[in-house]
Formats: structure tokens, sequence, C-alpha cells
């Protein structure tokens, strides 16, 4: 098959990538030139933002297009329109954020969504990956159009922050704050089971919209913990600390600890990032690798870094500082 991605340089894109070449695909790869593409693929040079800045697609035919972009909607709009007669299928990672707040546990494809436009600007994340699914579906229509709603992302490439900065910590060794319960269950997608399901459920025509995340509970925090003083080799003393303690010292789930959130404390934040329903997504295809080869993989990516993960300068930085950890561990 012949596949046009929008990106492919980095993480989720990258990952894409890399599984269509191992199908023997084809591959366009559609940038601004900020990061060196695969190898093994077409590279076309562009800027999605600028005037005349999709010149570079105004001729070809592909069987699938892959977008992630996750700024203004009328970015995924203009691509889409340009693309619609020339390509078969157009491929949207959108993210389970578009569910209306708060999501029931369990929230499947059929939950409530936020509102969101095709031709909107810079509007906040929810919106702006609806008005980029309603982008898809206006210019391909419902059969034609493949709207894929991931989850927590984490695996090699990852330049948001989460796992890599607890390898690194755990890492350094010493006693490290583990937030409690150890036993909180997590749900997330390895990047690389991500691209896998796309590029099949690509290659079998699907369309409409899919939860893409590992099962609820598919590891937990302990074991993701305990994954990364493995893989390491680290000898740091994970030291489990009741959700009560941290959030009074004013630390921040998700953000100061990457992907922790207190199910008992934020039972409908922790609702709607870990407790997403799959059903629809396994009996597709979804397959996902335990915990300990995602972790394992992670941190040797990092190493042949040199340790430093890339950083999207459109994110924050996640991570406690040294200072406040050390406060509540009292030493």
């Amino acid at each position: 098959m012949r596949l046009l991605i929008l990106g492919g340089t980095e993480f989720v894109g990258r990952a894409v990538v890399e599984s269509a070449l191992g199908r023997g695909w084809e591959v366009t790869v559609f940038h601004r030139g900020r990061h060196e593409a695969p190898a093994g693929v077409t590279t076309l040079l562009g800027d999605r933002t600028a005037p005349d800045g999709l010149a570079a697609l105004a001729d070809g035919e592909w069987d699938v297009v892959v977008d992630t972009w996750s700024a203004a909607p009328s970015v995924v709009r203009d691509a889409a329109r340009l693309l619609a007669g020339r390509v078969g299928r157009y491929v949207y990672v959108s993210s389970c954020s578009v569910y209306a707040w708060p999501p029931a546990l369990g929230h499947d494809e059929t939950s409530p969504v936020v509102e969101g436009s095709p031709d909107a600007g810079e509007v906040p994340y929810p919106q702006a990956k609806r008005g980029g699914e309603l982008a898809a579906l206006d210019a391909f229509g419902d059969e034609r159009a493949l709207l894929v709603r991931a989850g927590l992302i984490i695996g090699p490439w990852e330049n948001i922050g989460r796992l890599p900065w607890w390898l690194r910590r755990i890492a350094r060794g010493g006693a490290v704050l583990a937030p409690g319960p150890r036993d909180t269950p997590l749900q997330y997608i390895d990047v690389r089971d991500l691209a896998e399901w796309v590029v099949q459920a690509a290659e079998r025509g699907l369309s409409g919209p899919y939860n893409v995340v590992s099962e609820p509970g598919h590891t937990t925090m302990g074991d993701l913990l305990e994954a990364c003083g493995r893989a390491t080799g680290s000898s740091a003393e994970l030291r489990w600390t009741p959700p009560e303690t941290i959030l009074a010292a004013g630390i921040e789930p998700w953000t100061d600890l990457p992907i922790w959130i207190p199910r008992a404390e934020q039972p409908e934040l922790h609702s709607a990032i870990h407790g997403v329903n799959v059903d629809k997504a396994l009996a597709a295809g979804l397959s996902c690798r335990p915990v300990a080869s995602t972790v394992t993989d992670t941190w040797g990516w990092l190493e042949s870094l040199g340790g430093i993960p890339p950083q999207r300068g459109d994110r924050p930085v996640v991570g406690l500082a040294a200072e406040l950890e050390a406060k509540v561990l009292g030493g």
C-alpha cells in the first residue's frame, strides 16, 4: 500500500512509518524538515501552517493518509480537502480527550463528545482534536475516515517526557517518592502497538471512531515503577506514599508525578484516562505488549540518546522537583 503521513519524524508519526515500512509499504513523509525522516521513505517538505505550505502535496495519489495534528483544526481541514480526491482513506489520530467532561467510567465510542469545528483556529486540546475529527469526516465521509482516539501514549521516541522522567529518576537512585496505592490501575498504549493497529486497520479499510489504548488495569503503578528499576539496574528505593500526603504537599498528579492519578481522590480524572472502554478496538485486532517490554525498550532508546529525551516545545515539561521530593520524604 501507499501511505502518506503528515509528520512522521517524531513519536507517533515515526512509529507509524516504521510499522508501515515493516509491512513493505511505500511511504511518503510530508514534514517541515526540522527532524530527519526515517530511512526508506520519500520525503516532501512543507509547513502546513504557512501560505502555500501544502504545495508539495498538489500532486500524487495514496491509498491512505495518516495525520497526527493536534492544534488548529483548520489545518486538518485544509489538508483533508486537498487530498480527498487522491487518497483512499484518511486516518486521523485523535484522542480520548474528545469525550465530554466528566466521562463515565468505561466510556466508549458512543459517549458524548465536546463541541468542535473543522474551521476553528487555536482552541483547547479537546476541541482541537474533535475539530480535527470533523475535518476528516467532512472531507472523506463516514466510510473513508478512521478516527483513532488514543489514550495515554508512552514508549520509544516519546517527546512528552512522562515515562522518560520516571526512568531517569529511578536510574538516579536513592529514595524515590512512589505515589500510592501501589496497585493503582493504569491504562496506556505503547506507541508501537498504536502504530501497528493503525496500519492494519487502514489496510483492512476500517472507518469510524475507535478508542485505542490498553485494557483498563493493563498494569499498575507498582508494576510500572518496579519495571523501571529492573530496566535501569538501579538500586533506588521506592517509598510508597499515600495520596493524601502527596496532595497535601501541593504535588500535582499527572504533571509533577507523570502517569499517576489517585483513583479515590480524583475519580473523574482517573476514569477519563485510566478507565476507557476498548472492546471495539480489541475486537478489531488491538494487541498490547507487557509493561516490562515498553519500559525496557524505552530505556534502551533513552540510553542511545545519552539519556536526554526530546521535548515537544508546545507541551509543558513534566516531573517533580528534587527539593520537593526530598521534603516530602523527610530528607
